[in-house]
Formats: C-alpha cells, sequence, structure tokens
C-alpha cells in the first residue's frame, strides 16, 4: 500500500476528504492568480458591455450581484481553511524550534491554545525580559522566562512582611 493510499484509508473521510482537500487547494492556487484576476476583470468588463443590450435591467444587475454573493461566500469558507492550514503550519514549524533550542521555554510549545489570560502572564514575562535586557550593559548577555520568573518570585518574597 502506498503512504497515500494509507492516508486516504486513515483520513476520517477516505478518499472524499483527500480529493476534496485537493480540489480546495487547488481553487485556493488559482484564485490568488493573475490568470484569475484577468477572468474576473474580463467577467465585469463583458457584464457591462451588456448592459445596454439588456437595458441595464434588474435581471442584468441581479445577475452580477446573485455571481458576486455566491463566489464571495465560497471564498470566504477557501480563504480561512488555506489561513487556518497556513497558521497551523507556522506554529508547527515554531514548535519544533522552540522544543529544538537549548535553554528555550518549552512553555511555548503550543502557546496558542492558552487562554487570553495566560497569554497575557507570557505577555508580561517577556515584557521583564525586555526590561532587562535594555538595563544590561552587555548586548550578548540573555534572559530566560525561568530567569525572569525567579527574580519575580525573590521579589515577590522580599515584599512579604515578616512574621518574626
Amino acid at each position: 500500500m502506498t503512504k497515500a493510499r494509507s492516508r486516504d484509508a486513515a483520513s476520517p473521510n477516505g478518499g472524499l476528504g483527500n480529493a476534496v482537500e485537493r480540489f480546495a487547494h487547488a481553487v485556493s492556487r488559482f484564485a490568488g492568480s493573475t490568470t484569475a484576476f484577468v477572468c474576473a476583470v474580463g467577467v465585469i468588463v463583458l457584464w457591462a458591455i451588456a448592459g445596454p443590450v439588456f437595458h441595464y435591467s434588474e435581471t442584468w444587475q441581479l445577475t452580477v450581484n446573485t455571481g458576486t454573493t455566491i463566489v464571495t461566500f465560497l471564498m470566504v469558507f477557501l480563504i480561512q481553511r488555506s489561513q487556518n492550514k497556513e497558521s497551523l503550519a507556522v506554529q508547527l514549524k515554531l514548535n519544533e524550534i522552540v522544543a529544538a533550542l537549548q535553554g528555550a521555554s518549552n512553555r511555548l510549545v503550543n502557546v496558542e491554545d492558552m487562554s487570553e489570560g495566560d497569554l497575557e502572564v507570557l505577555h508580561s514575562h517577556y515584557t521583564s525580559l525586555a526590561e532587562m535586557a535594555k538595563r544590561d550593559l552587555d548586548i550578548h548577555q540573555s534572559h530566560s522566562l525561568d530567569e525572569a520568573d525567579q527574580r519575580h518570585r525573590e521579589k515577590m518574597g522580599a515584599r512579604k512582611p515578616s512574621r518574626s
């Protein structure tokens, strides 16, 4: 069994799912091409030229309105599909880099799945790192999230009133 067939058999929709994906990919590539743009302009020019022939009737107007509405409706889903796939690919590449780099915080693997509150906490840590880096005279000095977190804990411990 070839790799393509084993993927088809393993996918929830089998061959149909992959056929739809290939079709959507082909349409996405075409829709973003110069040829597609020229075709779209050509259709509009032909429609405009046909205006006098149809006496600029409501049917003539409805034709282009309906066509553009249908194309727009379908393109929204196609664009979202492409964006989701591209975003996932970028996130996977970034996850691989984070996982592979020694000293990088593994907390950032799949960071896109965190809640907004958790992302804000991470953002504040990175803001702290940026401030530490600005204070350093040596531009080659590096800081980590763990270092920022440790300094934060030390500061919080120093602020607590002693109970002695």
